[in-house]
C-alpha cells in the first residue's frame, strides 16, 4: 500500500488545511533559514480558516479590531473581554497557523500581576502568544510572562495604544537619538525573552539593524524589507477599509479573482521579497 503524501512544509503556500501546525520552534527555524514569515490579522473563525488554508504562517488577533470591526477611531476602547471573544473565534477557525493575540490598552499597564491575569485569559481563549506595546517599562512584564511559560511578542515604533502621546500616526525612529532609543529597547525586550517583535512605521535602515541584532523574530509593518516577516491588517490589503490608508499597504485584491487568491498572492509576495518596497513609508493624507 502506498504511503500517504507528506503534509506541506512549514512556510508553504499550499492551500491545504492539513499542513503541519506551525510552532514557535518552526518560526525560529524559518528565521534562521531566511524564509520570510507572512502574518495577517484575523478577527473571526471564517477569515481564520481561509487565511490558514492559504498558507499564512501567523494570525494576529489585533486590537485593531476596534477600528476595523467596531468603528472606533483608535484601538483604545477595546476591552480584554472583547479580545478574548475574538481570539476564541479565530482559534476555532484556525488549524495550523501560529496565533498571536494583543493585550489591549489597560490590561497590562498596572504591572506584572495584571499582565499575568490578562495574558492567562487570552491564552485560555486559544492564543499561543500575547503581544504588548512599548519598551522600557514593559521589560519586567515580558520577563515575568516568559518565566511562566507565556510566549511574548513585543511592539516598537508606532505603538497605536500610545497614539495620543506620539502625536498621531507618524514614522518613529527618524532622529539619531530616537533610533538609538528604539535599538536599546529592542535589545532589552530580546534579553527579557520576547520571542517576536513587531516594528511598525520605522525607517527601513533602522528596522534592518534591529532585525540583525534581535535574537528572535522581527515582523515589519511599514518598516521595510529587512525584517524576518511582514504583517498587514487584512481589511487594508483587501481594500475593504474606507478612508485614509497607510502608504505601505498594497491592494492585493487588484488583479485577484477572489479573496483567497489575494491572500495567496500576499503570502507569495512576502516570501519572494516582492513585498514590501522599502521606499514606501507613512500614511496617506
Amino acid at each position: 500500500m502506498p504511503e500517504p503524501a507528506s503534509p506541506p512544509p512549514y512556510g508553504s503556500t499550499f492551500p491545504d488545511v492539513r499542513r503541519r501546525p506551525i510552532t514557535l520552534h518552526h518560526l525560529q527555524a524559518m528565521r534562521r533559514e531566511g524564509v520570510k514569515i507572512a502574518m495577517l490579522t484575523a478577527y473571526d473563525a471564517a477569515s481564520a480558516r481561509l487565511l490558514d488554508e492559504c498558507g499564512v504562517d501567523c494570525l494576529l488577533v489585533g486590537d485593531s479590531l476596534g477600528m476595523v470591526m467596531q468603528g472606533h477611531a483608535s484601538t483604545l476602547p477595546v476591552t480584554l473581554e472583547q479580545m478574548a471573544y475574538h481570539t476564541a473565534c479565530v482559534a476555532r477557525g484556525n488549524r495550523s497557523a501560529w496565533l498571536v493575540a494583543d493585550l489591549p490598552f489597560g490590561s497590562y499597564q498596572r504591572g506584572i500581576e495584571q499582565a499575568l491575569a490578562s495574558a492567562t485569559v487570552l491564552m485560555q481563549a486559544g492564543a499561543q502568544m500575547v503581544k504588548l506595546e512599548g519598551g522600557g517599562w514593559t521589560v519586567p512584564i515580558v520577563s515575568a510572562l516568559v518565566e511562566r511559560g507565556i510566549p511574548v511578542c513585543g511592539h516598537l515604533g508606532l505603538t497605536p495604544q500610545s497614539v495620543h502621546a506620539l502625536g498621531g500616526y507618524r514614522i518613529q525612529g527618524r532622529s539619531a537619538e530616537a533610533a538609538a532609543s528604539l535599538r536599546a529597547q529592542a535589545r532589552e525586550l530580546g534579553q527579557a525573552g520576547a520571542a517576536m517583535l513587531v516594528l511598525e512605521l520605522v525607517p527601513s535602515e533602522l528596522s534592518a539593524l534591529v532585525s540583525a541584532d534581535y535574537p528572535g523574530i522581527t515582523i515589519g509593518i511599514g518598516a521595510g524589507s529587512g525584517t524576518h516577516g511582514q504583517v498587514l491588517v487584512l481589511h487594508d490589503m483587501l481594500d475593504i477599509t474606507r478612508g485614509p490608508k497607510p502608504k505601505f499597504v498594497r491592494n492585493f485584491m487588484d488583479g485577484a479573482s477572489s479573496i483567497a487568491e489575494a491572500v495567496r498572492n500576499y503570502v507569495k509576495a512576502v516570501k519572494s521579497g516582492a513585498f514590501p518596497i522599502d521606499a514606501v513609508h507613512g500614511y496617506t493624507a
